[in-house]
């Protein structure tokens, strides 16, 4: 099991990849209502909404990466 800390550290590490090519997702995060479920869950990251410029440079970050 993931802890709160663990999935702050890694949404944290995603904002840094992220920003390293000039990508800021507003809404990344925690996603809050995974922690407060009955039972135990792994904790899941919210990567939110974004705009269309934004997932346009997300799309060519990642075909980049995967050439």
């Amino acid at each position: 099991m993931h802890s709160p800390t663990e999935a702050n550290a890694c949404a944290e590490e995603l904002r840094s990849a992220l920003a390293a090519h000039g990508i800021t997702l507003p809404s990344l995060g925690v996603d809050l209502p995974t922690f407060a479920a009955r039972c135990p869950t792994r904790p899941l990251i919210a990567l939110g909404n974004c705009n269309l410029l934004t997932a346009q440079a997300l799309t060519a970050a990642l075909r980049k990466g995967a050439a």
